[in-house]
């Protein structure tokens, strides 16, 4: 597994930490862009580039294993971008290109693709906006009733997987309008028999969409009602990996009350419907999390050692985006986990873990990229360097965040920054001038 060196680099004693260069998940929300590779004619340098990489890397002999930890991606990952069904960071390009020893040859390669790339996307651009006027022409005339249930259920999944990049409201207006519409039509019976379970379940994932934009609003009562509801809906379709995944929601809900206890049942009793996919893995990281905060150091790196050993054999979930646990998330979820610990050894593996879970999502697709955990992580990374009396460097990784727009900056944004002025504040930095001057930075989003 993973466990390279967190996105920013330790410095040497007496050394400043080097300016970072700004996030571009700041306004990714904006941009729109996909990371699959362009099909059509106009993909002649991406295919080069996934030519020259398979060929430099058959040249070195290198397994994808070996590249994991010098590049930061997992081998699954590594693949794809072999197989030129996903596409790199430029970030990525340079370390492949050192770890292959091809001379700029393969960084060369990739910036001619991604200006090929760009010209795609802006023309892509331009036909979904005048194909999404076509369709709203259409939607408008036809009948509600129209539209199948396997649409409703392939919208509740796109759902899923913009939530990782958009605002919470308009998400949220979207997931109550399929949750009323799938309601609507079973309250009518208006539904063939085979597709009950079908739009139970579009339903009952538009309710766990619901879940985490009271959340990230703010409303965490409103969060827990729908919680109640998802989980009635899974209990109705009679889906395991449903019920565990709501389950792992409601131990997070806990988590965030602070209730440690009622979290860690939640993990373990959902522990009960887990099946092949992610959800074993993200109970074990909600239970790790949940030990961390009762001070159960050793209970907390063995469930993160666990859930580790768990990723390879880890199937494919039925829903993407918020319906799955990616390894970046893993590796955000032992940052989160153990930077609440006053262990040196865990605080320095929480900053490993954040940095790394940074660098993935540097590169990672759209239906695994949280922006929000993204800037999470960076919060976390810098918790864990100010409890190891790193001042300076935990405000490297936190200025982004502080630095956010508004709208970005959700309910859990707010509440941990507030954590970590918390922490200047203590005992342990009294008299501190440079923790001071941080806290006044922090202020803004207090």
């Amino acid at each position: 597994m993973l466990k390279a060196s967190a996105g920013q680099p330790e410095p040497r004693s007496g050394q400043p930490y080097p300016e970072p260069t700004k996030p571009r998940w700041i306004h990714l929300r904006d941009e729109g862009r996909s990371s699959r590779m362009t099909s059509g004619g106009k993909d002649r340098h991406q295919r080069h580039f996934v030519t020259l990489f398979r060929e430099l890397r058959d040249d070195r002999g290198l397994s994808y294993r070996e590249l994991e930890r010098p590049t930061l991606a997992t081998r699954g990952w590594i693949s794809n971008v072999a197989a030129g069904t996903r596409w790199p960071g430029r970030d990525w390009a340079e370390r492949a290109d050192q770890v292959l020893h091809a001379s700029g040859s393969l960084v060369l390669a990739w910036d001619r693709a991604n200006s090929e790339r760009e010209e795609s996307a802006r023309q892509r651009k331009l036909l979904i906006a005048t194909e999404q006027e076509s369709a709203a022409i259409i939607a408008a005339a036809a009948n509600p009733d129209a539209v199948d249930v396997d649409t409703l259920s392939e919208s509740v999944a796109s759902l899923s997987i913009a939530y990782l990049h958009q605002p919470a409201e308009p998400m949220l207006r979207r997931a109550t309008d399929i949750r009323k519409e799938s309601l609507r039509r079973l309250a009518e019976g208006a539904v063939r028999p085979h597709e009950l379970r079908d739009l139970t379940l579009a339903a009952g994932r538009a309710s766990g969409v619901l879940i985490y934009a009271a959340l990230d609003l703010g409303h965490p009562e409103i969060a827990a009602t729908h919680a109640r509801a998802a989980w009635h809906l899974a209990e109705s379709a009679n889906d395991n990996e449903l019920r565990a995944w709501v389950r792992g929601t409601e131990s997070l809900l806990a988590r965030f009350k602070k209730n440690y206890g009622l979290a860690d049942d939640l993990a373990q009793d959902g522990l009960k419907y887990a099946g092949a996919g992610t959800s074993t893995i993200r109970l074990l990281c909600g239970a790790a999390q949940c030990a961390a905060n009762l001070n159960n150091s050793t209970r907390a790196q063995d469930l993160l050692d666990k859930a580790l050993s768990l990723r390879d054999k880890a199937a494919s979930d039925s829903v993407n985006g918020l319906y799955s646990f990616s390894y970046a998330k893993q590796l955000y979820y032992g940052g989160s986990s153990l930077m609440w610990l006053d262990d040196p050894q865990a605080l320095k593996r929480a900053d490993r873990d954040a940095g790394d879970a940074i660098s993935l999502w540097e590169h990672e697709g759209d239906e695994f990229r949280s922006l929000d955990d993204e800037a999470l992580a960076h919060v976390y990374q810098a918790t864990a360097r100010i409890k190891l009396g790193k001042i300076d460097g935990a405000m490297q990784v936190l200025r982004p965040v502080i630095n956010l727009p508004e709208e970005r900056q959700i309910s859990w944004i707010r509440r941990r920054i507030s954590e970590v002025g918390d922490l200047l504040g203590g005992e342990r930095f009294k008299g501190s001038v440079i923790a001071a001057d941080a806290r006044d930075e922090l202020r803004s989003l207090a």
